[in-house]
């Protein structure tokens, strides 16, 4: 995941034939698909290096999938003038999130292991059919006019690509809020691992229970996108991000009146307080990368659409490794362990406390998801990649000045 932007600017910088998103796609599908259809094959209790060597094949194949298809989701936008297109792509993700919990329970609780991965090597194979069998020109309106077409090699390609992805994240209206996001991330502790632990060792709760709520929370997180799907024009940025994360520190409280058994005071079962309101902190959290990834998809530069938002989603992934470091930290430092929790309320509240921390710095957050710096980058000739080395820069003709 870390590795992201290398993706990225691959997908951004090298082609195959006269396309450059699908073909990563088909890649990613087919790595996942070979990884699972081998699962399925190793027997029950096998070694355990070829299963871990899977996940990570698996994992590598899902990762330059995703590049790729944001990447192809940020371009469509633009091309087509949809800017609000990611919060589509949020809402079946969420969608699918709703349908894989239902069907891993259903699957874990009436069938064999194997049978799982054959159904989701099956859905791979669909989608690596589905790839294949689709023209990327297709997706994308007829090309503008004015190409200059210049040739460079494949390493020149490669380094303007870097070159491109470094000025891009370079520009303030990128970096800043891009530094307040990953440092809303990484400064708070994470600690739903010992939460999980208390919730299932102190409180007996059936782990079922808790993989329920975490259908609710993708269901919050599908409601929460609609409504910025429909009301996001009139919210200005800054205050729709300050109340996020208002909202997301509060929801940690929510782990607090747990251990505190408050909820026993109001008459309301353990069961049924995880159920509901358990992921309630971890829907506010993901839904919070929502404007963000709107944001960059505008502002990302003509070609660098794959290398910018593979950095932004690496850029998150070191940040959640950095907030389970301070949280393996944390509950050391308070004495939490698996034998003793009562100090669990004090790290809870520390937790909410970091929450808070990032709103000191909203200043960082534009007013508004404004695409004039984009406009401004775009007379620095950012240059596009064409097949094997060929590169297309954006010229305008003077007959049209």
């Amino acid at each position: 995941m870390v590795a992201k932007p290398l993706y990225g600017v691959l997908s951004d910088a090298l082609y195959f034939g006269d396309a450059h998103r699908l073909p990563y796609i088909s890649i990613g599908a087919f790595m996942q698909l070979l990884s699972w259809s081998t699962m399925a094959a190793i027997p029950v209790g096998g070694a355990f290096p070829p299963q871990m060597a899977c996940i990570l094949l698996s994992n590598l194949g899902a990762s330059i999938t995703e590049v790729a298809s944001d990447a192809l989701v940020a371009e469509f936008g633009k091309m087509n003038g949809m800017g609000e297109l990611q919060s589509y792509a949020f809402m079946a993700l969420a969608a699918g999130g709703i349908l894989g919990n239902l069907s891993g329970c259903f699957f874990l609780q009436n069938a064999q292991p194997k049978l799982m991965f054959l159904v989701f090597s099956a859905l791979l194979a669909i989608q690596l059919t589905s790839s294949l069998a689709t023209k990327e020109s297709s997706l994308y309106p007829s090309e503008p006019l004015g190409l200059k077409i210049i040739r460079r090699s494949i390493s020149e390609n490669l380094s303007k690509q870097f070159s491109d992805l470094v000025t891009a994240i370079s520009e303030d209206s990128i970096s800043h809020p891009l530094y307040w996001l990953v440092a809303s991330v990484a400064i708070v502790p994470i600690l739903s691992g010992t939460t999980f632990c208390y919730q299932t060792q102190c409180l007996k709760l059936d782990p079922s229970i808790i993989g329920m709520s975490k259908l609710i929370g993708q269901l919050m997180l599908l409601s929460a996108t609609i409504c910025y799907n429909r009301y996001s024009n009139k919210i200005p940025m800054r205050k729709l991000i300050s109340w996020i994360q208002i909202t997301y520190a509060f929801s940690i409280l929510t782990d607090w009146f747990l251990v505190k058994q408050l909820n026993i005071q109001l008459g309301i079962s353990n069961e049924s307080y995880v159920l509901f309101l358990s992921s309630l902190a971890e829907a506010v959290a993901q839904f919070k990368f929502l404007p963000f990834s709107i944001l960059f998809a505008k502002l990302s530069p003509p070609g660098c659409e794959g290398s910018l938002l593979a950095f932004f989603g690496s850029a998150l992934c070191l940040a959640s490794i950095i907030g389970g470091f301070l949280g393996v930290g944390l509950a050391s430092l308070v004495g939490i362990s698996s034998e003793d929790y009562s100090n669990l309320p004090a790290g809870i509240l520390l937790q909410f406390l970091a929450a808070l921390l990032p709103l000191g710095w909203i200043s960082y957050i534009p007013m508004s998801q404004t695409v004039a710096g984009a406009r401004k980058r775009s007379k620095r000739k950012m240059s596009l990649s064409l097949p094997y080395g060929y590169q297309e820069t954006m010229v305008k003709k003077k007959e049209l000045l």
